[in-house]
């Protein structure tokens, strides 16, 4: 998912509202082995205190110390720390990588109305993306290309769809903080692969969900923390809902079970759909659909047989097959 975390720009609101001095310090580029991705966050106050990490503990104290600075004067700063930075190498950065953060302070009357906004709409699983001039620090959110100039347009959905933060404009003077919505991966028939599909997807850091209206198969004994929707699909999939950031698989081999999870996948925006089986159970699945009033353009968004072909044998292998096919397809690497 997006690097940025909204739980620190719930408290950048939150610490707002208890009426303390604030900052945000962001990275916004970085080269080589860098500790932290770009778009992530470390919020300060005057005291120095601290949350969120901008580089895993390297640097943190330096810009700390410069955050102070910030709020007092209320011009931000944009820092660069490297391998050849003597300032690096004494607060630790010796890992290889170079870092740029912009530290801006956090004026109550401008930031309060964008942050309530932002916390709205990761609530509400719509893609968001903070938008900070970096010259003057003034922010602003967009949800689609259009929002933003047509210079900055492409880079917005570029952001969206790579799910990776970027500075953006002819001198980078613009970052583009996405903040996509968590990825969520339904699976549909808690048969015996999607045990370590579950694993790994939270790996990954998928919110995680097993619809299976068999008591038997469904159980926290077998899949632990996932949640568990023990309801026939149809009704299940109208509860939790499908979005574009959903991935949605059917893995029972039992029409009664796949077939509506399918179809309703199929009406919605989910960015990958996958069903488990042979060719010519897909054939025959094929040909279930188109009965029930499924047009081709639509059968033709399954992935079946599902996941990667990289010889998979037995359920674990099986569930990295379809994990790397979802990961391909998200990424704009594989067929959507």
């Amino acid at each position: 998912m997006s690097a940025a975390d909204p739980v620190i720009l719930g408290k950048a609101l939150d610490w707002l509202n208890d009426g303390r001095n604030i900052a945000l310090a962001t990275v916004i580029q970085t080269w080589g082995s860098a500790p932290q991705p770009v778009g992530s966050l470390l919020l300060i106050d005057e005291d120095g205190n601290f949350l969120g990490s901008v580089s895993g503990g390297c640097v943190e104290a330096e810009v700390i110390e410069q955050a102070k600075d910030v709020i007092a004067t209320a011009a931000p700063k944009t820092l660069e720390f490297g391998v050849e930075d003597e300032t690096a190498w004494k607060v630790g950065l010796a890992c290889g990588g170079t870092i740029r953060v912009f530290v801006e302070k956090l004026d109550p009357d401008p930031a309060k109305p964008v942050l309530r906004q932002l916390i709205e709409d990761t609530g509400a699983r719509r893609k968001v993306a903070l938008v900070t001039e970096l010259s003057s620090g003034a922010r602003r959110l967009a949800h689609k290309p259009g929002d933003l100039a047509p210079n900055l347009a492409q880079a917005l959905d570029d952001a969206f769809r790579r799910d990776k933060s970027t500075a953006a404009g002819a001198n980078s003077e613009t970052f583009i903080n996405v903040l996509n919505p968590t990825t969520r991966l339904i699976i549909v028939g808690a048969v015996h692969v999607a045990q370590p599909l579950v694993q790994m997807a939270r790996a990954l850091g998928y919110e995680t969900i097993v619809v299976d209206p068999r008591s038997a198969f469904a159980t926290k004994e077998r899949f632990g923390d996932a949640k568990i929707f023990g309801e026939w699909p149809d009704e299940a999939l109208s509860k939790i809902g499908v979005d574009e950031r959903t991935a949605l698989i059917a893995l029972t081999h039992d029409p009664r079970i796949d077939d509506p999870a399918l179809i309703y996948a199929l009406a919605s925006e989910a960015f990958y759909v996958g069903a488990l089986g042979s060719k010519i159970t897909h054939t025959k699945r094929v040909e279930r659909l188109l009965k029930a009033g499924v047009k081709s353009k639509a059968i033709d968004r399954i992935h079946a047989p599902i996941g990667l072909d990289i010889g998979a044998q037995g359920a674990a292998e099986i569930a990295v097959s379809i994990i790397a096919e979802i990961t391909a397809v998200q990424r704009g690497k594989g067929r959507k």
